[in-house]
């Protein structure tokens, strides 16, 4: 059921334009409530908690997956490669936490979301979870020697002060219908992005005041022996591909170029797998994405294979980066 709400939702925000355009007063409410609290932030009427260490908010303004994760965890490399100590924040969203709570790499993932065990483990930062972004910033200084914070979403979270924004887009999908919720898939109007520092494209060219983005994932691990091997020695094969994910085609495409004659199953972005979701009478191989995997290691087999991706940003990104984050936080 949930999955064909999903599939029915998204049909009208990217291709059905007749229902959104029916929807479109609602959108258009939306996105006057979405201005008018802004407004409030930016005139103080409603409160922005400033930190004592740079902030980097890595967001979008659609809903759904736009490869924010890579993102972070790209970024939090390489902000260690130049000498920061980052930390990073998020909602936990698919978690069960309320308040702040540290995730390790074996973190519970239905307590602290997927998304967040999958950065714990590949970023190796300090990384806490909770609905208010600005406690759990509050709770990650108070515990670990941080000088920066990477904030995994939040774009919408007025209450955390920032340092730079970052907007990631679905180069493919981008926008839509271009309507708010609930015509469309927007959480704010097209324009937020004139505010923002950065407008990264993830896949697709980028217009000319954007910056592109690839994922590159060219390798298969298996979920119960660890044995990894090129993702192009399943070419040939009948295999299996899940995605609970935002935008689970993106990983169906990857497959299918790198040669894979793929089953295709779609899930919820989040979902929680159960054993019968991702076993398959055929025993054929089943691939699936890293975020998908963290849920399903406890009862897989070697029939189960999940493909890691990296964040490939432009050349110049970091360069830009650095080089803003340091006029920004000159006089700190």
């Amino acid at each position: 059921m949930k999955k064909a709400l999903t599939r029915c939702i998204e049909n009208i925000w990217y291709k059905d334009p007749i229902i959104g355009t029916w929807l479109m007063p609602l959108g258009f409410l939306f996105s006057d409530i979405a201005r008018f609290r802004a407004w409030l932030y930016r005139m103080g009427l409603l409160k922005t908690h400033e930190l004592p260490v740079p902030v980097i908010v890595v967001g979008n303004i659609t809903v759904g997956g736009t490869g924010k994760t890579p993102l972070i965890i790209w970024l939090a490399h390489m902000l260690k490669t130049a000498g920061f100590r980052p930390g990073i924040i998020s909602r936990g969203y698919g978690g069960q936490a309320q308040e702040p709570q540290t995730v390790q790499p074996d973190s519970p993932v239905a307590q602290v979301g997927d998304e967040a065990v999958l950065i714990a483990r590949q970023s190796g930062c300090p990384l806490v979870v909770a609905p208010n972004r600005v406690a759990a910033a509050r709770h990650l200084l108070a515990h670990n020697d941080c000088n920066i914070i990477l904030s995994d979403d939040g774009l919408q979270h007025y209450a955390l002060g920032r340092t730079i924004e970052i907007a990631v887009i679905d180069g493919e999908r981008r926008f839509g219908n271009g309507y708010c919720l609930p015509a469309g898939p927007l959480r704010e109007p097209i324009h937020r992005l004139q505010s923002v520092d950065f407008v990264v494209v993830n896949g697709e060219k980028a217009e000319e005041h954007e910056l592109s983005m690839s994922l590159r994932g060219d390798l298969a691990i298996n979920l119960d022996t660890g044995e990894s091997k090129p993702l192009s020695e399943f070419s040939g094969q009948t295999c299996h591909a899940i995605a609970g994910i935002g935008n689970p085609e993106r990983f169906f495409k990857q497959l299918s170029a790198a040669g894979l004659a793929c089953k295709t199953h779609r899930f919820p972005d989040h979902y929680q797998y159960q054993n019968s979701d991702i076993m398959f009478a055929d025993h054929h191989p089943v691939l699936m994405t890293e975020k998908d995997a963290v849920k399903c290691t406890a009862f897989a087999t070697p029939q189960h294979w999940f493909v890691p991706v990296q964040a490939l940003p432009d050349a110049d990104f970091a360069v830009q980066l650095l080089n803003l984050l340091k006029s920004k936080t000159h006089d700190r």
